[in-house]
């Protein structure tokens, strides 16, 4: 008998044509699925306000034992920065992008009808193209006055939590307004947040679709303010004598435990070997000390004359709150949360990958921007070509401790704008002199070298006015900001958030 080839009269049979369609069909399908199942689930966890010494593995007197289990069995990032407030740092994080190219400067406030631009694809975007199940719980803090900007809209399949900023533990309310949702809807359940993150995401575990990767975002409003957490664990660090950093202990120590049980779910779930679990924290951690020396100035007076609290006028208590209320420690590194200094952005940051990854300790600069494409090349990811990333793929320097150059990272703070490129950080605070501090030499930045480095502080000038700015979606007028402020937890006084989304 003759060979069939694809020239042979049988082929052109429309029955044989659709038997070999149908096989190619299988082989491809089955191919993919291969390729999809080989890659490694992904799971991103977000502090929100964890200071530089507010976990034991960085000498803190709070007790972390999952993290430093962490840190001492995965890849330690000595040398993590994220930006100095929250939101800038969910949309780096999001995009690749610099805060300053995306216009997301500030925290998000509840008044705002902007968000992050929605023409950008984003990182649960591009996991669910590459076949993975898209999932998060915890806080949102992009966007959230229309539909279009909300999480489900942006990539996740499911999302849980709040999405404006910082909420009670216990009552759940942002801003005068109820902030608990479940997909978009309202959703009114009695609980500690941490706690109910945590149960959250360890049922989207258990939940996953199996015939997929899965990628899980968990943000975590601890430790943020409000100062609240369990009586009982408020109680393990009854020796701390300032109260502020009592509870503020105890909202660490809850997260800990947050983050053990996402990671003893992981186990159970035979998925520990295969998962990249990347832990972090949005910006340095909050307290006294942090802010520009004209608000803390500003508190002291007022205090002063009216006492504590503040009246409840024009924003006042709220902003004493953050001034004072902050129970963070960020170790030798200057101010905190909202500056361009070293202790609002330099925050703790782990990777754990038990199957591919050994444990080390990485201490060239590695920044939020980093994220997303690191976790591209190695989850198999295809960013947009037409959709800049300012950071830069890390993953050999974290697989086996490859040097290799840091890209620029700029920020901006409440207190100014910094430049870091190689060694150097250029820093230009408001109405003051620039400052030039060499990082390799002094991390504390102590010794300000602008006058013995004039041509360096000139390039690095010139580097700054040069990185690309995008316009600023912030638009609330102050007035609206300080008569509305956006108080974390308290009274409810309108209908909740997710009632007011447009769509």
């Amino acid at each position: 008998m003759s060979r069939i080839d694809v020239y042979s009269p049988l082929y052109s049979s429309p029955v044989v044509c659709g038997v070999v369609l149908f096989a190619f069909l299988l082989t491809l399908s089955a191919a993919l699925q291969a390729s999809v199942s080989d890659r490694p689930h992904v799971v991103v966890i977000l502090a929100d306000d964890l200071g530089w010494q507010d976990v034991g593995y960085n000498g803190s007197e709070i007790e972390t034992p999952l993290l430093d289990k962490l840190a001492q069995t995965g890849v330690r990032l000595d040398q993590f920065y994220a930006q100095p407030t929250c939101s800038p740092t969910r949309a780096s994080l999001m995009t690749g992008q610099a805060a300053l190219r995306l216009g997301v400067l500030q925290p998000i406030n509840k008044n705002l009808k902007r968000s992050l631009p929605l023409s950008l694809a984003i990182m649960p975007q591009y996991f669910g193209e590459a076949g993975y199940q898209s999932v998060m719980a915890g806080k949102w803090h992009l966007g959230h006055a229309s539909r279009a900007q909300l999480p489900n809209a942006r990539g996740f399949e499911h999302s849980y939590g709040n999405v404006t900023g910082g909420v009670g533990y216990w009552d759940h309310r942002h801003g005068g307004g109820l902030d608990w949702h479940r997909n978009g809807k309202v959703l009114r359940e009695e609980g500690y947040a941490t706690h109910l993150v945590a149960a959250e995401s360890v049922r989207l575990i258990e939940s996953r679709d199996r015939e997929r990767p899965l990628f899980l975002y968990v943000a975590f409003n601890a430790p943020h303010l409000p100062n609240e957490a369990p009586i009982e664990t408020v109680d393990k660090y009854r020796q701390i004598e300032n109260p502020n950093r009592r509870v503020h202990a105890a909202m660490v120590d809850e997260l800990d435990q947050a983050v053990g049980q996402i990671l003893t779910a992981l186990e159970k779930a035979d998925m520990a070997d295969n998962t990249l679990v990347w832990f972090m924290s949005d910006n340095g951690g909050l307290k006294p000390g942090a802010n520009p020396p004209v608000a803390e100035k500003a508190v002291a007076w007022l205090t002063d004359w009216f006492g504590r609290p503040l009246p409840d006028f024009g924003g006042l208590e709220f902003l004493r709150t953050n001034v004072e209320d902050g129970g963070s420690n960020n170790g030798p590194y200057r101010r905190g949360k909202g500056s361009v200094y070293q202790g609002g952005v330099l925050v703790p940051s782990v990777i754990s990958w038990p199957g591919s990854l050994d444990a080390r300790r990485v201490k060239g600069r590695i920044t939020v921007q980093d994220v997303l494409p690191t976790l591209a090349s190695v989850a198999g990811l295809s960013l947009r070509e037409d959709q800049a990333v300012d950071g830069r793929s890390q993953w050999p320097a974290i697989a086996d401790g490859t040097v290799q150059k840091a890209p620029d990272f700029v920020i901006k703070g409440f207190d100014g704008e910094a430049l870091y490129h190689d060694q150097w950080k250029l820093v230009v605070e408001n109405q003051d002199a620039p400052e030039l501090y060499n990082m390799t030499q002094d991390k504390t930045e102590q010794i300000n070298l602008a006058a013995v480095h004039p041509e360096q502080l000139s390039a690095l000038q010139d580097r700054l006015a040069d990185y690309p700015r995008g316009a600023s979606i912030h638009e609330t007028p102050l007035w609206r900001i300080l008569l509305d402020p956006d108080a974390f937890g308290g009274e409810e006084d309108r209908e909740p958030w997710a009632d007011r989304v447009k769509d």
